[in-house]
């Protein structure tokens, strides 16, 4: 059983295919997906919402991504607030820090990300992060807010984010990145993970794994991520998958407290 537990359905690279993409995921054995609710903006934080409702093994997060953070107007928390009480809706994200490519500034990334941790942390919800260039900044405020769960998604961060990540609580997240050539020391941290903070990912439409590298992403692409990361920390890949859904279902589980 794979899954695929950051994805972006609503992306209109879509447009023209997505019941098929999302029949091929089933079809390569993907059972669980999270559609990022981040979409063209925040008014648009319910896209995962009617995709996740056509589908019992899809659910949905609602965030504002850090690009996004100076478009954000008070009433968009409360939209946040509003739209969470979905059953569908199973964490705040992504949201985070990304000083790469800065489309927000800095000052506004971090009062938006600390807004959203803290409401993360008020509906006893997994928070997802992202972050970019930032790994000190990230931490800082996750350990101020301490929300009660939560996933470093797409890692391609440092040894000392993960190490503070486990430390806080977090899983962390691998996506297609992995399996890039140049990813030697992400696969160095890949290894060291604990089974029972690991989690996979696509990420898609971006950043598809080897062999379809340059290619559109999408969730039945999570098989070639799961076979690499199973191989580099030498275990089978049933027990990976095994135990990727024993973290999923801790992490996004509503039930969880």
């Amino acid at each position: 059983m794979l899954i695929d537990s950051h994805a972006h359905l609503d992306d209109v690279r879509y447009a023209e295919d997505r019941p098929d993409m999302i029949q091929r995921a089933w079809d390569a054995g993907v059972r669980h997906i999270v559609t990022i609710g981040t979409g063209s903006g925040p008014d648009d934080m319910g896209c995962g919402i009617p995709i996740a409702e056509s589908y019992d093994w899809i659910q949905t997060s609602l965030g504002i991504h850090p690009h996004d953070a100076a478009k954000v107007e008070d009433r968009h928390f409360d939209l946040m607030k509003s739209l969470a009480t979905h059953p569908k809706v199973v964490a705040i994200g992504e949201t985070g820090l990304d000083y790469h490519y800065d489309h927000s500034p800095r000052e506004v990334q971090r009062e938006v990300f600390a807004r959203q941790l803290s409401i993360a942390s008020e509906l006893d919800l997994p928070v997802i992060v992202h972050t970019r260039n930032a790994d000190e900044d990230t931490e800082q405020m996750i350990r101020k807010t301490t929300p009660a769960r939560g996933v470093l998604h797409c890692f391609t961060s440092g040894a000392a984010l993960a190490d503070a990540a486990l430390d806080m609580g977090f899983m962390i997240s691998f996506s297609g990145i992995t399996t890039f050539p140049n990813a030697k020391d992400l696969v160095d941290i890949v290894k060291k993970v604990p089974s029972d903070r690991i989690l996979i990912e696509t990420d898609c439409p971006y950043l598809a794994p080897t062999p379809h590298r340059g290619k559109r992403n999408e969730p039945a692409f999570v098989a070639e991520t799961a076979r690499f990361v199973a191989k580099v920390r030498n275990v089978e890949l049933e027990q990976l998958e095994s135990e990727i859904l024993s973290n999923f279902t801790r992490l996004f589980s509503r039930e969880v407290h």
